[in-house]
């Protein structure tokens, strides 16, 4: 393949007025964890939520008038799906997604609002998109592939384009890898611009096989894909796009999902932005140090999506806050009478804890008759707060037993 510069600036002209120019944001915050200067582009805040309308808009724009006439159909784990879905709108065109049974609702629903047939089929992206090779043969829908297609990756690639027009004296990129289309057009747009320049991928611990692939040398499909980052949840890298990784990217890291969890409350709580887990892989690669960085070093992540469900976004900043000792677990017993209760509520209050839950356990603790177990939830500022609620209940005369949740620095 010998996808160049020029094409991705051709892509850029054709996407013109269509795709938003997202911002670049400095963080300060990580910034001052790092040690280094550190940059995000929020891609999050792109049309449709994610970069993939940059490459689904540039594919349909080449397209025959032919082939739009039979419609489009891509399989996608839910970005895709929105981009190829907006695409196909503003071309007039149909458009079918097949999605794995289990994309998350949010990105189920956004698809059909921009018009799209959605299919449910499979557990993962390539069960998926199995099925819609199926569709497409049977139906005779023009093929969008969501990652390994010269005029897709051109399309991601302007991203770079971006990123080096508003911060040139950018030295490290951190790119989320899923099927290596969104890597290899930044890598070819930047490294073509500043070949100094270091790129490093970042694959999900429960879905990467990329590193693997590039052992083999040839692309490798792993048995599963378990991780919140449903996003870069692709077994398989392309055959387009390996040669390119290999090629343009000097390293591949993976990040667990409570790093992504990290990620996703940093992006929340310090960006202020909603991003999903695959667009915090970045941010929580380089929170958990997988990214060797020099005091000088300008380094710059894709926040690449933010296409989150509720529910979700809901249980990682529950889990954060658990993580970093805001919130606590206290066990203890009390008196079985009236007026018990109340009295460790009013401890704790004194002590300037917050209630968040309380559970009785009588059978299941065992607790001796005329006694009952309490399981107490507590907001706290830190853990040291958390150490001085418990102090304080010890010299009232309760004991107490503190959970031990694995907690993380602040």
């Amino acid at each position: 393949m010998s996808l160049t510069l020029a094409e991705i600036r051709a892509a850029q002209r054709t996407l013109e007025g269509i795709v938003a120019s997202t911002p670049l944001l400095a963080d300060e915050v990580l910034s001052g964890e790092l040690g280094a200067r550190a940059y995000v582009k929020a891609e999050c805040l792109q049309k449709s939520g994610s970069f993939k309308i940059r490459g689904a808009y540039n594919k349909i724009s080449h397209l025959s008038k032919e082939e739009k006439a039979r419609g489009v159909i891509a399989p996608s784990a839910g970005n895709h799906a929105q981009g190829v879905a907006l695409a196909a709108r503003l071309h007039g065109i149909r458009a079918v997604i097949v999605m794995p049974q289990y994309a998350p609702l949010t990105k189920v629903k956004a698809t059909q609002a921009l018009g799209a047939e959605v299919v449910l089929q499979g557990l993962t992206f390539d069960d998926a998109a199995a099925h819609a090779r199926e569709l497409a043969q049977r139906h005779g829908y023009t093929w969008v592939h969501a990652f390994d297609d010269e005029q897709v990756i051109a399309g991601q690639g302007t991203i770079g384009l971006e990123i080096l027009a508003a911060l040139p004296e950018v030295s490290i990129l951190v790119v989320p890898i899923g099927g290596g289309g969104l890597i290899s057009g930044v890598a070819i747009a930047a490294k073509s611009l500043k070949p100094s320049l270091r790129v490093v991928g970042v694959q999900a611990a429960g879905c990467a096989p990329v590193r693997p692939s590039l052992e083999a040398g040839h692309p490798v499909a792993v048995t599963a894909a378990q991780t919140i980052a449903d996003g870069i949840a692709v077994k398989r890298p392309g055959d387009l796009t390996l040669p390119l990784i290999k090629q343009y990217v000097d390293e591949v890291v993976e990040v667990s999902d409570d790093e992504i969890a990290r990620g996703i409350f940093h992006c929340a709580q310090n960006s202020k932005l909603v991003v999903e887990g695959a667009g915090a892989a970045g941010v929580a690669a380089l929170l958990a140090g997988r990214v060797l960085l020099r005091p000088d070093e300008v380094v710059c992540t894709v926040l690449c999506g933010g296409n989150i469900d509720g529910n979700l976004l809901s249980r990682v900043i529950e889990q954060v806050l658990v993580r970093q000792g805001r919130y606590i677990l206290l066990k203890l017993s009390l008196v079985d009478r009236p007026g018990a209760l109340a009295r460790i509520v009013e401890k704790v209050a004194e002590a300037g804890a917050n209630v968040v839950d309380i559970f009785h356990r009588r059978a299941l603790w065992l607790a001796p008759l005329g006694k009952v177990g309490v399981e107490l939830v507590l907001e706290v500022r830190d853990d040291e707060h958390g150490r001085e609620v418990v102090a304080r209940l010890e010299g009232a005369g309760y004991h107490v037993e503190r959970e031990n949740l694995g907690l993380w620095p602040e």
